[in-house]
């Protein structure tokens, strides 16, 4: 029993025994994430206090998400031209930058709905640009062959701050008010810039030279690619079906603890970090397993579905956790997979313009996904939306899972993926 322990800890944690580089930026990683999600967390909080509308929060979704609708299409052709370690030390840099303005507004005493729209919506900016570079510098320092592992643990240390981000943000809120979260995450970016600069450039994997495209027919290119190739289309429509109507947590956990559950912030905490203990034992088994596959990557999209379903009868604050545990690893279970699937899938030269679709597939409609959870909260509840988002998750994943398996089209290893990779 303990050398099977050994053997999958072994296995886990992978990508940080091999690649020093991708060390630092895991431990980066790891002390400036709860930060950000003791800043999402407050962020939202904070629009509910000031206008006391679950409409209001949908208009901050709006406002996060909405640069991904306008611009994630085309980053992909600059994050193929330029180096991803800059580009993701000029992002973490900015970030840093607008969580200390919000910070500064809100101790002082005089934030407005309109200033954290404002900030939310240039942090969104910055994110159009970091999401799919630091997915790029992945791949640049861990290789194609534990990519998955890399992927997972990604997913791991992202979700696990899930756990204790908004908990401590909860307790935060509730002692000293929203301000203090701010602070504290523009001050966690210190670790990961840290790590950025100590890296090794020499000791990144090579990627094929090429030439570097244009911006509209590289986007062309990019989009012809995910068009006839079967498994990256799947996978894009499926991310795009559930990104839109379902990964709204953002919009309806804040509003499923104050008006469902008749609840605090401390409870809206213990919500956002039920999922994200669920999301970490999720990510932590993708990572044990090492290798992306479709049929984990659709099981976990019916696990997702199937959860929101649950959730919307729901009045129970400890049912409520519970389900969202199951949710969150059905979440991470479909979006590590998928990540790895098409990054995998995709030639070097084309790598960062599909990763640059998959992120708008992932977030370029959440701005409209936003607005219509917090329509269908306003018009039917929490239970409404959470039933939308089930019904819709668990009808698109049946709908791409028989779009693969008639016809089946076998991707050849040279196209970027091992069969057995992605076989059901």
């Amino acid at each position: 029993m303990t050398q099977a322990l050994l053997r999958l800890n072994s296995r886990t944690f992978l990508s940080v025994r091999k690649s020093r580089n991708y060390r630092l930026f895991f431990l980066g990683q790891s002390i400036s994430l709860p930060g950000t999600w003791l800043q999402r967390a407050a962020q939202a909080w904070l629009i509910l206090t000031l206008t006391h509308s679950a409409f209001a929060v949908g208009v901050l979704a709006l406002a996060q998400f909405l640069p991904f609708t306008l611009f994630s299409l085309f980053i992909g052709v600059f994050i193929d031209r330029f180096d991803p370690r800059r580009i993701v030390l000029v992002t973490q840099t900015a970030f840093m930058f607008l969580a200390a303005a919000l910070a500064a507004t809100t101790l002082a005493g005089v934030v407005r709905p309109w200033q954290v729209y404002v900030i939310a919506f240039l942090g969104g900016l910055v994110q159009v640009l970091d999401s799919p570079a630091r997915q790029q510098l992945t791949y640049r320092m861990v290789g194609r062959d534990i990519l998955q592992n890399a992927v997972a643990l990604n997913s791991s240390v992202f979700n696990a701050s899930r756990i204790y981000g908004p908990g401590l943000a909860g307790v935060l809120i509730f002692a000293f008010g929203v301000g203090v979260c701010f602070a504290i995450n523009a001050v966690s970016f210190l670790a990961v810039l840290a790590g950025l600069l100590m890296m090794r450039p020499s000791e990144f994997y090579p990627v094929a030279a090429s030439r570097r495209p244009r911006l509209m027919r590289g986007t062309r290119e990019g989009f012809a690619y995910a068009l006839h190739s079967r498994e990256i289309l799947a996978v894009l429509v499926l991310v795009l079906i559930i990104a839109t109507f379902a990964v709204n947590n953002n919009v309806l956990l804040p509003v499923l603890a104050r008006q469902t559950l008749h609840s605090h912030s401390i409870t809206y905490g213990v919500l956002v970090a039920s999922f994200g203990v669920g999301a970490l034992i999720g990510g932590l088994a993708s990572a044990a397993h090492g290798r992306a596959r479709r049929s984990l990557m659709l099981a976990g999209a019916m696990t997702f579905g199937a959860s929101n379903l649950l959730i919307a009868t729901e009045h129970s604050i400890w049912l409520s956790c519970l389900l969202l545990v199951l949710s969150g690893i059905g979440f991470t279970t479909w979006s590590s997979n998928s990540n790895s699937i098409v990054q995998l899938t995709a030639p070097d030269h084309l790598r960062g313009r599909v990763i640059g679709l998959y992120f708008f597939a992932f977030a370029g409609t959440g701005s409209f996904g936003g607005l219509f959870a917090g329509w269908l909260v306003h018009f039917g509840g929490t239970g409404l939306a959470f039933l939308v988002a089930g019904l819709t998750t668990i009808a698109g994943t049946l709908a791409v899972g028989h779009f693969l398996r008639v016809p089946a089209v076998r991707i050849r290893p040279e196209e970027g993926i091992e069969p057995e990779r992605v076989a059901a």
